[in-house]
């Protein structure tokens, strides 16, 4: 009878469904954390996908998520969301509940530029299928 209980409760366990929402971590398909923006102090030098920073490109900097994956991020304050392209490593302040670093141009574009840090969403639009450079 008990290992018939113990069986029992491991397919319970295989049932329960994985939620598709995590915080932060690797390389999830949604994630929800916050996000901060770089700009003019970094514009022109090189990211980790060998291009340079543009302030003005829809781009982002992410720990783990293949460079080259495009991400829709979406300000959860406001409602207002961007797809941009990971193609960079970061962020690297702020700690683990920082999840992702905008260019100047894409935190306009969800109104995070006048506060600076927000919490977002952030969901794959599309992965590359390549090796991750990064």
């Amino acid at each position: 009878m008990r290992a018939l209980l113990v069986v029992l409760g491991l397919l319970g366990i295989l049932l329960i469904p994985m939620p598709e929402k995590t915080h932060g971590g690797p390389t999830q398909n949604s994630q929800v954390g916050w996000a901060s923006w770089y700009g003019k102090q970094h514009h022109g030098q090189k990211t980790a996908s060998g291009e340079p920073f543009s302030r003005w490109q829809l781009t982002a900097a992410h720990r783990s998520l293949p460079l080259g994956t495009k991400v829709k991020v979406t300000n959860l304050r406001t409602g207002q969301d961007v797809v941009v392209t990971i193609n960079d490593r970061g962020p690297h302040g702020g700690g683990k509940r920082r999840i992702i670093d905008l260019s100047e141009a894409a935190a306009k574009r969800i109104g995070l530029v006048q506060r600076g840090v927000e919490q977002v969403q952030v969901v794959v639009v599309r992965r590359t299928s390549g090796p991750d450079q990064g």
